[in-house]
Order: C-alpha cells, then structure tokens, then sequence
C-alpha cells in the first residue's frame, strides 16, 4: 500500500526467513527413512554415489533406520541440492537445509 511517500520502506515481519544463513554457511543433504528400501540398497547407494567405505555407510545406514535421519553429506548448497537430487534418483527419501549445528539432526 502506498502513502505516496517512497523514501520509507515497509518491513513486513511475516516475510522473515526460517533460516537465515550466510553464502558461505554449510548446507546438509539429508536422508530420511522410508518403508521402501532395503538396508543393503541404501549402504549401497552411498558407497557407489559417495565414495564411503562400507563401514560409513553402514554407520550411516543405521541412523537413518534407528533414527529416522541422518546428514550424509555437507558443503555448498549448490553441491547439497545436487547430491538430494543424486539421492531422489536413487529412490531415497533426502532433503537438503542448513547444516546442524550443534548436533542436531
């Protein structure tokens, strides 16, 4: 709405981002477990796409199946949202946030 003054701006607080990070901040893809797939299949997907040992992936592997989730990757965004992308052509339920910190997941 305007008043005809155009030299004050209009803060709208609803417009407030969730997260609010920098262009450096780290980003997460996560993944999630899902009903679907198979424990090996998923140890499998993130030693053949990753490159981790098959003990990391297992590692990893577990706390998506005892935790519901895990952060199996972190870096730029633009790397994150292509590794979510990487994980969805898998058939793998993945998100890609802001890093935790502080050991949230």
């Amino acid at each position: 709405m305007s008043t005809g003054d155009s030299s004050q701006a209009v803060i709208d607080p609803q417009a407030e981002t969730l997260h609010e990070t920098r262009p450096d901040s780290p980003w997460a893809c996560i993944v999630m477990n899902d009903p679907v797939n198979l424990m090996s299949y998923v140890t499998y997907v993130f030693q053949s796409y990753f490159g981790y040992s098959r003990a990391k992936s297992e590692k990893l592997m577990l706390e998506v199946h005892e935790l519901g989730r895990s952060v199996v990757a972190t870096g730029s965004r633009e790397q994150m949202e292509r590794d979510t992308a990487a994980m969805h052509g898998f058939g793998l339920w993945a998100t890609c946030r802001p890093a935790p910190t502080g050991g949230e997941v």
